[in-house]
């Protein structure tokens, strides 16, 4: 009857909450807006100062987040259910690795702003997002040959050649651009112009396309490839459109918000614990929503001290108790 109950309440708690954390992040801040100033600047009357706030800073933040939840968390789903690992997330394939390696050689070669203004920072958001399909690229190919586990062996050995190809040319950089490439790499929801959103988002769009196409090829990998091969099921073909949909948006994601981690493997524990169901059919929609929450109440928490914190940092402070009661909720018995 619990089980029963949970089901049932998710189907409107998920998206009322991502409503009232989405209105909330562009209320709060630096100057909070009351819900009438919002209105007016939504309408397009009121002042101009809010209207600039609204338009220009917290409006393209907020969606930012919640195309950056949904995208890690819609991944992590999936790389759950093909390594049958509750551990597996985006960045333990490389993906985040070999985008921030390319950042960081379009840091180091480079000018511009990653996170202020878009076009200046279009050369490092480019190599970044080149970057994470590189990446794709090479774990793609070694997919089409070998088993999961391997695969996810090979995810980890990759992610740890990127990251140090990027402390060597952080090494080398200058200052400034040493600060630059850091900052990125602490990750931001803030800078995203609507080229960056509009890209982003389509990246989620054909992400979760592959995703609901795959989903009960997902669901039988939960069983394992013997399981997979006795059903006349195509566990390559399966695992090879799962890796091509996450490392689409994981890329894109990773270029414009940096390497965001954790919120890939929260997210799917919440929604398998909320639903009471790995059915792919209802956790990966569940998922895209509980991501985007998850990032949406990081990004609010960061406005709540002096000096924002970066989107990384708070996604952990958030998520980490989230998770660890979850865990022993659910496998404490």
């Amino acid at each position: 009857m619990y089980a029963l109950k949970r089901e049932n309440a998710y189907r409107w708690l998920l998206p009322v909450l991502l409503a009232v954390l989405a209105l909330l992040d562009l209320l709060l801040g630096g100057r909070t807006l009351s819900f009438r100033e919002a209105l007016a600047a939504l309408s397009g009357g009121g002042s101009p100062a809010a209207g600039q706030i609204l338009w220009h800073i917290r409006a393209p933040r907020m969606l930012a987040a919640i195309l950056a939840g949904a995208g890690l968390a819609l991944s992590g789903a999936q790389l759950q259910a093909v390594f049958r690992n509750p551990l597996a997330d985006p960045h333990i394939m490389g993906v985040s690795a070999g985008a921030g390696t390319a950042a960081a050689l379009a840091t180091l070669l480079g000018g511009g702003t990653l996170l202020g203004n878009f076009a200046a920072g279009l050369p490092v958001a480019i190599a970044a997002f080149l970057g994470a399909v590189a990446a794709t690229a090479v774990i793609v190919a070694v997919a089409a040959r070998h088993s999961g586990a391997t695969l996810l062996l090979f995810g980890v050995m990759l992610g740890f050649v990127f990251s140090a190809l990027t402390s060597v040319l952080a090494y080398l950089a200058s200052e400034e651009r040493l600060k630059l490439f850091y900052s990125w790499s602490a990750g931001s929801f803030s800078g995203l112009s609507g080229s960056g959103l509009l890209l982003v988002a389509l990246a989620l769009a054909a992400a979760f396309l592959l995703a609901l196409l795959n989903g009960k090829g997902l669901d039988i990998l939960l069983f394992g490839d013997d399981y997979a091969a006795a059903t006349g099921a195509p566990a390559g073909r399966i695992r090879t459109l799962a890796l091509l949909s996450c490392c689409l948006v994981t890329g894109a994601v990773t270029a414009f918000c940096g390497p965001l981690g954790f919120v890939g493997i929260a997210a799917p524990h919440i929604v398998r614990w909320l639903t009471g169901s790995s059915v792919h059919r209802r956790v990966l929609p569940a998922s895209l929503l509980t991501g985007a929450i998850l990032c949406l109440a990081a990004d609010l928490l960061s406005q709540c001290f002096p000096v924002p914190l970066p989107a990384g940092s708070t996604l952990a402070l958030l998520g980490i108790p989230i998770l660890l009661i979850i865990l022993k909720t659910r496998y404490d018995r």
